[in-house]
């Protein structure tokens, strides 16, 4: 699980930052506006790997 919340992490970060090139974001609101993506970025990821959880049956 350590992997997903580091990618999370990292994609959350890109956003962040191409918000921020865009004009999208300012750096003085950071902050609270990394806090959401994140919270969505994660949600959104956690969400649908539960979904895809690989089953224990083996197909030969």
């Amino acid at each position: 699980m350590k992997s997903i919340d580091e990618q999370i992490l990292r994609a959350t970060k890109e956003i962040i930052v191409k918000f921020i090139e865009m004009g999208r974001l300012s750096p003085s609101n950071l902050h609270e506006s990394f806090k959401n993506i994140y919270a969505t970025v994660n949600e959104t990821v956690k969400k649908n790997v539960d979904k895809k959880a690989p089953s224990n049956d083996k197909q030969d």
